[in-house]
């Protein structure tokens, strides 16, 4: 039996994090070798486990990890993770914050201006060639003259608010724990931001708390001439709802890069011209990408090593190694 720190990697990490922590550890993949087997052979043995997301961290799985310390998780959203168990056994979650916000910031706002101004929209026009062949590109919305709110001012909340500043627009925001530094208007609610904006911007993290928390009510306060960008987690909007509103005018468009199951998109969805759809890329860049990989290696690295976590998430503790 072999003395080397044992770490299972789940969900088709990224293979610098699975590469970089092989040359320390053991790492059993459960692309390659199948989760059920490795938990038969090493769960007992297992201490450490990364994970991007793309499946769930249960309690389930955590109890049967006897040994586990550390959870590491690819990205700064962790509602895969059930952190409640993770804590009731006394194991440490992490996470990759900063390292991703200017990225998700400019994203968040070129998702935006593609949603208002149609881009790829006009894009596939061109490629048609309904252009060339003397078809004009109807007119459409303008960023000019509306009002933008933000839900959720956390790390990327709060970049994304700063790159607006330098659209001379009015900013406002709601956040479920105001801070008193605040230089935005803070709505009390998420309904009286929708009511007092046209462009809505969620970036809350999901969970059970944040669940369906954009629904037919939120939506219908945002407007006719109301525009939504969802770059959070798809668990947050009311999907059915969101389609019932572009449907039938009650917003004028959305903006999507996340949906409630990924990667299934509703083919009512699919079919709207007033929608811009992508594939949840908003820190798939190969920069920002390394950046969160190396991030998910050092904390497990930091951790085996004695130093403690570099980014634990807040609902787990941090217990010293014995």
């Amino acid at each position: 039996m072999s003395n080397r720190i044992k770490i299972l990697s789940i969900g088709a990490m990224d293979k610098r994090v699975d590469e970089a922590l092989a040359a320390r550890y053991n790492v059993y993949r459960d692309d390659v070798l199948g989760l059920e087997q490795i938990i038969a052979a090493h769960g007992n043995e297992i201490t450490g486990l990364v994970t991007r997301g793309r499946i769930r961290t249960t309690e389930a799985l955590i109890e049967r990890l006897p040994k586990l310390e550390i959870i590491s998780n690819f990205g700064v959203g962790y509602d895969s993770v059930d952190v409640a168990a993770a804590a009731k056994r006394g194991v440490v979650v992490t996470n990759t914050p900063d390292v991703l916000n200017d990225e998700m910031a400019d994203f968040t706002v070129g998702l935006m201006l593609a949603t208002i101004r149609r881009f790829p929209q006009a894009d596939r026009f061109v490629r048609s060639g309904q252009w060339e062949a003397g078809e004009a590109f109807p007119l459409g919305a303008s960023l000019r003259g509306r009002k933008i709110g933000i839900a959720g001012m956390g790390r990327i909340g709060k970049v994304i608010a700063r790159r607006l500043e330098g659209f001379d627009i009015p900013v406002s925001v709601f956040m479920r724990r105001p801070s008193a530094d605040l230089r935005y208007l803070c709505h009390a609610s998420l309904q009286s931001l929708a009511e007092a904006v046209d462009v809505l911007i969620v970036v809350l993290p999901g969970g059970a708390e944040t669940k369906n928390i954009v629904d037919a009510k939120i939506l219908e306060a945002l407007g006719p001439n109301g525009i939504l960008i969802n770059v959070a987690r798809g668990s947050v909007v009311d999907e059915e709802a969101l389609i019932t509103a572009l449907q039938t005018g009650k917003i004028l468009a959305a903006g999507l890069d996340v949906f409630a199951a990924e990667p299934h998109v509703p083919e009512a969805l699919r079919q709207m011209e007033n929608v811009v759809l992508l594939p949840h890329i908003g820190t798939a860049t190969h920069y920002t990408r390394g950046l969160m990989a190396q991030l998910v290696i050092d904390n497990v690295i930091s951790w085996f090593d004695g130093k403690g976590p570099l980014t634990p998430v807040a609902e787990t503790p941090v217990p010293a190694r014995t």
